[in-house]
């Protein structure tokens, strides 16, 4: 399985991100300790929002931790909608077009979990994907496979509704090809304004995954912690595993749960699929 960050808030250098917090996605490429496995060394990528609309990704087959070069460019970056994550496969090609986040358009993604049986169903799965899309389908795995397929049930204009028919989908599939519990997840994906994730499996057993609490009171709980007096009152980070070991400073995203944070504001609502036939 794999391991994710996702910030949206006031402007940060991702090293304050990627290496500085004790518990940072570094030292979870070395050290899970809420995943299914304790090293995610398939590969890593990092997505920001710069100048442009459009994000820019940054990804290697090396693990996080042995990368000089992400190293090197996490001290230059500096973004308010920021993605992170590592790999570790569950069975597809260690290769760069396999890494997260992947991009289409202003759209990223990244998922930690699984497709259950995606080898029996991707067939299925891949020829139902938008005909207009499909020669942007880069690499190997269910991940990616996953975005497309919430792309084409109308990601950009239906975020929630999209992934629930995606997923709706990919349990009709799994189900008629004898697949139990297709479907295993956690997701992020954003436009650059909007953050939406989702905790969800088909058995109600999905993998970990955290918000933070306000910032406003992070620093009444936690005044020597100096980076929350850089951060503006609306910031959230949405994460696999916790950064830091601060009694109060994360909550657990509730089982078949979706939220969206966005300027002004963020919610929690529950997520159900939703078979499209």
């Amino acid at each position: 399985m794999c391991r994710w960050m996702a910030y949206a808030g006031e402007p940060i250098l991702a090293e304050e991100l990627l290496f500085k917090p004790q518990h940072s996605l570094i030292d979870q490429s070395l050290h899970s300790r809420m995943g299914a496995t304790t090293t995610n060394g398939d590969g890593f990528g990092i997505g920001w929002y710069g100048e442009n609309p459009e994000p820019a990704v940054f990804k290697s087959i090396e693990p996080a931790w042995n990368d000089r070069n992400l190293r090197e460019v996490a001290g230059q970056i500096r973004t308010s909608l920021f993605f992170a994550h590592i790999r570790a496969s569950t069975g597809t090609p260690v290769q760069r077009s396999n890494c997260h986040p992947f991009r289409h358009g202003r759209w990223l993604w990244m998922h930690n979990g699984a497709l259950r049986g995606f080898r029996e169903v991707r067939r299925d799965l891949v020829t139902a994907i938008d005909p207009v899309l499909f020669p942007d389908l880069e690499g190997s795995t269910d991940s990616e496979t996953l975005f497309y397929l919430a792309l084409t049930f109308g990601l950009t204009e239906d975020p929630l509704g999209a992934v629930a028919r995606a997923v709706g989908f990919v349990e009709d599939v799994g189900r008629a090809h004898q697949v139990e519990n297709p479907v295993q997840m956690t997701v992020a994906t954003t436009d650059g304004q909007s953050l939406w994730v989702f905790r969800y499996s088909s058995e109600r057993q999905s993998r970990s995954l955290f918000f933070s609490t306000k910032i406003a009171q992070l620093r009444a709980l936690h005044p020597e912690v100096e980076v929350l007096h850089r951060l503006g009152e609306h910031t959230r980070v949405v994460v696999s595993e916790p950064l830091r070991d601060l009694p109060g400073a994360w909550n657990e995203v509730p089982e078949s749960c979706a939220g969206v944070v966005r300027a002004g504001g963020d919610e929690l609502v529950g997520f159900e699929p939703v078979s499209p036939n």
